[in-house]
């Protein structure tokens, strides 16, 4: 009797432990994408549950009929890119459920592809701020706490070309300030999901009022010496929380401040600081190869996309003819 008891608690402490084991796999499995994109795909396929619902379909597994009736039903309002963003999350969970993805069938790819031919496939993200766009949003904000933490997150944003996500996962502990301005870590990033990590030159400004590093020593006055997020948010009489900045928040100071200048807010977001940087260093003349090392582009192409916007009037073959 001892002996079966023996052998049946081992058996328990064997399933108890393949459990564990099964549910660290799948944390590792879903940590496999960033998590902007996983909420993302929640979305996206929470939308086309509820489609297929409403309309009495199956949407696991699904067929590719019913995603072309979807697609079809989505083009007239939604961007190419948005439905190609849809097409993944439903592969996905297709693939995820151990059923082969309808998104493959020939007859979805057709329905697709007529899709981005009617309407287009040029993604319209948010307009660059430029550098004198930049001066100007920087001189309008106030003299506070909340303008100290608005012109660091700003100016060091833009100099970095961060990203939104990139800019607010930073720790204190990621920034060092050396004789020739600050170098930051950046940990992890959307193209590098394994947390290699990189390192930033942030060099000092030429004028004092558009310093990053001055603007980011500044902020680090009002924040304190402690450990933890490098930027945080602010309650209504200004005093900085505990918490960590959200990245939607970078997009809203952004919006904010472009419209106190003037400017369209619903033209910008919190991609408009690196976009920015990389346009108007192209239209500086700076190096293809300069540029992608302070965005941490993989891709040229992406990177010519900035460069051509850039350098539209520069050596340019209608203004030497002339007219």
């Amino acid at each position: 009797m001892v002996e079966r008891d023996t052998i049946l608690d081992t058996s328990e402490q064997h399933t108890e432990l393949l459990c564990v084991e099964i549910e660290r796999a799948r944390d590792y499995a879903r940590q496999a994408r960033a998590a902007n994109t996983r909420r993302a795909y929640r979305a996206d396929w929470a939308d086309f549950v509820a489609w297929c619902t409403a309309r009495g379909a199956s949407s696991l597994p699904s067929t590719p009929r019913t995603v072309g009736l979807y697609l079809s039903g989505l083009a007239e309002s939604r961007k190419v890119s948005t439905l190609q963003r849809r097409l993944s999350a439903i592969s996905q969970a297709h693939k995820s459920a151990g059923h082969a993805s309808p998104c493959q069938d020939a007859a979805v790819r057709a329905v697709f592809a007529g899709i981005r031919r009617a309407h287009g496939s040029a993604q319209r993200g948010k307009s660059p701020i430029l550098t004198a766009e930049l001066r100007r949003m920087i001189a309008c904000l106030p003299d506070s706490v909340l303008g100290q933490r608005d012109r660091a997150l700003l100016l060091l944003g833009f100099a970095g070309a961060f990203r939104r996500s990139e800019l607010v996962a930073l720790d204190l502990s990621d920034v060092t300030f050396a004789r020739e301005g600050l170098v930051v870590r950046l940990r992890q990033s959307k193209t590098d999901q394994e947390g290699h990590g990189r390192s930033i030159g942030i060099p000092y400004g030429s004028h004092p009022a558009t310093c990053p590093v001055r603007a980011l020593q500044d902020w680090l006055e009002v924040r304190g010496a402690g450990s933890g997020p490098l930027f945080h948010p602010l309650n209504r009489h200004g005093r900085v929380l505990p918490s960590r900045l959200s990245d939607r928040a970078v997009a809203r100071v952004v919006q904010r401040t472009a419209a106190a200048v003037g400017l369209d807010p619903a033209g910008f977001g919190g991609h408009s600081l690196r976009a920015g940087l990389a346009t108007s260093a192209a239209a500086a003349g700076v190096s293809e190869r300069a540029i992608m090392a302070q965005t941490g582009h993989k891709s040229l192409a992406m990177v010519r996309r900035y460069i051509r916007e850039g350098t539209l009037f520069t050596d340019n073959a209608a203004a030497a003819v002339g007219l």
